[in-house]
């Protein structure tokens, strides 16, 4: 193959590579955005679509394991290219991390489907809807290599921590002055750390995403 074919077909591989990507991160976008809706609406059903969906996540993510593998075994990339190809496998461990949190979601939704809410759920689906858009300004980032959409989605993380603080110490307070509600609210505590760690992991994701676009890898949790 000549070198200008080589470099043609590396090009789409790595193309294919960011796709596989971006087709992971909207399955946990989307398993996260049906979880929460089965969690507010108290829908079974859909609680247990998205706990079966989180085999398309897992297939997805060995898939980028599987094309970085042959992306470094067959075209011994360097540079920028290099960053990409090796942030992808991190990333999509992150990402991955986002579909098993919302299957976690979908299993407390499962589990309180019957219970009457003594607490309204305002803020949990405010930091659902937080975490799905951080996912897809993120993905976005990656395709355009923008180091400051990056930036900004490490920005909105502040926004997920500080209702995961508020709501931890509403729901402890809630525990602790009415002893009827500590299961639901415990519940409801888990929902929230899982959303509070998704997060976690999409920062980490825009981490890699602005390491691929500048070459300097900087946390951005001060950002």
């Amino acid at each position: 193959m000549a070198s200008g074919e080589g470099r043609t077909a590396f090009q789409q591989e790595l193309l294919q590579l960011k796709a596989t990507l971006r087709q992971l991160g909207e399955c946990g976008a989307r398993m996260l955005e049906d979880a929460m809706k089965a969690l507010v609406n108290q829908d079974y059903d859909l609680a247990e679509d998205v706990r079966k969906r989180d085999n398309q996540a897992d297939a997805l993510d060995r898939r980028v394991d599987d094309d970085t593998m042959s992306l470094l075994a067959l075209q011994a990339p360097v540079a920028g290219d290099l960053r990409t190809v090796l942030g992808a496998a991190r990333m999509a461990t992150d990402l991955e991390r986002v579909a098993d949190y919302a299957k976690d979601v979908a299993k407390v939704a499962r589990k309180l489907h019957r219970e009457k809410y003594y607490w309204p759920l305002e803020d949990i689906p405010a930091m659902a809807m937080c975490c799905t858009k951080m996912t897809r300004l993120v993905l976005d980032a990656l395709d355009d290599e923008d180091p400051e959409a990056a930036i900004q989605v490490a920005r909105m993380d502040h926004d997920v921590d500080a209702r995961w603080k508020l709501l931890r110490d509403q729901l402890v307070e809630h525990m602790e002055s009415d002893p009827r509600h500590v299961r639901q609210a415990a519940r409801l505590l888990l929902v929230a750390r899982y959303l509070e760690r998704v997060g976690d992991h999409l920062v980490n994701v825009a981490e890699r995403v602005h390491h691929i676009a500048t070459g300097e890898f900087r946390s951005l949790d001060d950002a």
